[in-house]
């Protein structure tokens, strides 16, 4: 796909990673989001793209499986934890390309659309159907089903890499950070408990990212609305993906900055590990990053392995709702440190490539919620004029804003592999050999 000029920056196609970056090594510099004001928060309104727009690509198809046995993406916990809770009344946000109605989401309901005219359920990336999936999907006769299969999902499309702006014939991709904002609203004001979000957009550390809409309603989200937020931490290695990061990973140390995720106060930010639970050569570091999931060879829906931290993500997002539904009455940060409190932490007890370590399904689920008996209470409320908590005190600081840079280059790619004929989709990276590069 070819590059564009830096005035693209704020492109942030779901599914997909709009990665930033000038010539040479990014050098370090403090960073911190900007300060959240209420006054960037998105009104309330039906979804719509905010300018017309063309389809410019084929549709993919995710292809109904064929029942036939196969190495299910499966923790050998779920039967256990899903005689506690299959996350019964509680209804996921799936932001992404869209998510198509399919035998094995039988409980989706449209949210909307940012990309074209349809509802929501649309999906001519296929890359939302096959996160949904993981969430959500239904047990059949090829032993895979989704970690929490009796929620309800709330499609919302926003973005796509088969849309362009109608009024320039070269355009390709359409969503940027300001239809994220409003696909966040949208989730929230749509009663999500909890919001996935399989997107990134990573720029170095010294160009300027105006993402004070999307960081008003993440907290409109969290704080508002009670809703967990869980995102992808982001790939790196791949031609168009984001750049390395420094392997410290500190706040003073960083050289690329990724969005959602160091909204970190109110994101829980996912990296990817291996079966075997060592970090994935392309999970994006950063002092963002809170836990990880099985990101490598994951099945979905009959697709082919997918490989990425926008695969990794859906799973937590699933655990997050098994956990809502048994224990109602905790709160999204509640939720939250729950998740990382019965991770597996590594060496150390937090590193920027893996977090607080790879979750941990059945103890997450299982233990005692509120071991003294004690009714949880919430949190008091965060003006949303105010600027994020800091990290918890053995955690990175944070240090100045983001400053502005010239003579970068966006290259925008879509990672996506649908059923077992690998074939490669206009638009999309190239297929690894263990399945997709996806973010």
């Amino acid at each position: 796909m070819g590059l564009t000029v830096v005035r693209v920056v704020r492109v942030l196609a779901v599914s997909t990673l709009t990665a930033l970056w000038c010539f040479g090594t990014p050098s370090a510099h403090a960073v911190s989001p900007p300060e959240i004001d209420d006054r960037w928060l998105p009104k309330p309104a039906l979804p719509a793209p905010p300018r017309p727009s063309v389809q410019r690509g084929v549709c993919a198809m995710v292809v109904e499986d064929s029942g036939t046995s196969h190495d299910p993406f499966a923790n050998p916990d779920l039967p256990r934890v899903w005689q506690l809770s299959r996350g019964a009344g509680q209804r996921v946000a799936v932001i992404d390309t869209g998510v198509s109605r399919h035998r094995r989401l039988p409980n989706l309901v449209p949210g909307g659309d940012y990309v074209f005219t349809g509802d929501g359920t649309q999906d001519c990336d296929a890359h939302g159907t096959l996160v949904a999936g993981i969430i959500a999907a239904a047990p059949d006769l090829d032993g895979f089903s989704g970690v929490a299969p009796d929620v309800t999902l709330i499609s919302i499309r926003q973005s796509s890499a088969k849309f362009g702006r109608a009024s320039d014939s070269s355009s390709s991709g359409v969503g940027d950070v300001d239809t994220m904002a409003e696909a966040v609203r949208t989730a929230a004001d749509l009663g999500a408990s909890v919001i996935n979000i399989s997107s990134v957009a990573c720029v170095p550390v010294e160009s300027a990212l105006d993402d004070r809409a999307l960081g008003a309603a993440l907290a409109y989200a969290v704080e508002i609305k009670n809703a967990v937020v869980v995102a992808a931490a982001g790939n790196t290695g791949g031609a168009g993906q984001c750049p390395p990061q420094r392997a410290d990973g500190s706040w003073q140390t960083t050289t690329v900055a990724v969005s959602p995720a160091w909204y970190d106060d109110l994101v829980l930010t996912v990296g990817s590990v291996s079966t075997n639970g060592a970090a994935s050569a392309f999970t994006l570091a950063g002092p963002w990053v809170d836990v990880a999931a099985t990101g490598e060879g994951v099945t979905s829906l009959g697709a082919a392995p997918l490989s990425g931290t926008s695969f990794a993500a859906p799973f937590v997002s699933g655990l997050a709702a098994l956990i809502r539904a048994r224990f109602p009455t905790l709160t999204a940060r509640q939720v939250m440190q729950r998740i990382e409190s019965s991770a597996h932490h590594p060496p150390g007890g937090w590193n920027p490539f893996v977090g607080n370590g790879a979750v941990d399904v059945l103890a997450a689920v299982s233990t005692d919620a509120n071991p003294t008996g004690n009714t949880p209470m919430p949190p008091t409320p965060v003006p949303l004029s105010s600027p994020p908590a800091p990290r918890p005190p053995n955690s990175p600081g944070r240090g100045t804003a983001l400053r502005g840079a010239t003579g970068c280059l966006v290259a925008l790619v879509a990672v996506l592999l649908v059923g077992a004929a690998k074939a490669r989709l206009p638009g999309w990276s190239r297929a690894t050999r263990d399945g997709v590069s996806g973010d």
